[in-house]
């Protein structure tokens, strides 16, 4: 029987040489502690890449949502001028044709203001200052979500809020058809005056609960609420006010609305 010996130095040797040579050279001198920490901080930077990406989505999200509300419907305004008769004169257009310059602007007025829509919701309405002294300049926002109007007079810098009264103003949908038709020349409406006075009942201090609209239009301005003078018990038509004069059009019909104090 022959026996076959190792060296158990030259063994463990070998076996020595082997572990090392499994080893990369760059981790030899490194603490096998090390790598979890690398591990961790490869971690932490892929949640930090995934955060940056969702943030940027959104701002992308936000960005063009502002685009389509704000920079678009921004350039679809509405320059709009219409031709009205005073109450009291009832003047058929082919007899104006035929009076005289002077005369004729004594009975025959136009009014001019700028349309914006936002939405389905919204009208925005600017009132530049009048050619004439029938008028005040000023800003209206009609939220049908709200179901308020909002009255900016310019002069005053001072804000009325109302219940919108939708016997009056047109839905935007509606409205914009109309300015649409008014454009092309398909429809001339025969313009006619409407009055309507409302006063000053309170102030309004929360500004903010009127909705997004009429807090970007009132807000840092002194802001009353409005009521209908006829509905107000024991005010009388003939008592003297001190009243602004703002005439618009949200309709087939110009509407002079008076707000008095």
């Amino acid at each position: 029987m022959v026996k076959v010996s190792f060296n158990s130095a030259l063994g463990l040797k070998d076996v020595k040489k082997d572990v090392e040579s499994l080893i990369p050279e760059d981790d030899e001198d490194k603490d096998p502690e090390v790598l979890p920490v690398r591990h961790a901080s490869r971690a932490w930077c892929w949640c930090m890449c995934l955060g940056l990406a969702l943030m940027l989505s959104g701002v992308v999200v936000g960005g063009a949502y502002l685009y389509r509300y704000y920079i678009l419907e921004e350039n679809q305004v509405f320059v709009c001028g219409v031709k009205y008769h005073e109450e009291d004169f009832m003047i058929q257009e082919e007899e104006v044709e035929v009076e005289l310059e002077p005369q004729s602007q004594y009975q025959i007025r136009q009014l001019n203001e700028n349309v914006r829509f936002i939405g389905d919701d919204v009208e925005l309405i600017n009132i530049p200052v009048p050619e004439f002294e029938d008028g005040d300049p000023a800003d209206i926002v009609h939220d049908f979500q709200k179901r308020l109007t909002a009255y900016l007079d310019l002069s005053l810098n001072k804000c009325y809020v109302i219940a919108l009264n939708s016997s009056i103003v047109m839905p935007p949908t509606d409205f914009m058809d109309l300015l649409i038709k008014m454009k092309t020349g398909a429809y001339l409406p025969q313009s006619y005056l409407v009055h309507e006075e409302m006063v000053v009942t309170e102030r309004l201090e929360h500004v903010d609960e009127l909705g997004f609209f009429i807090y970007s239009l009132c807000r840092g301005k002194e802001t009353y609420k409005l009521a209908h003078r006829d509905r107000i018990l024991g005010m009388q038509k003939r008592e003297a006010l001190n009243c602004r004069k703002i005439r618009h059009f949200e309709n087939t019909f110009v509407v002079e609305t008076r707000i008095c104090f």
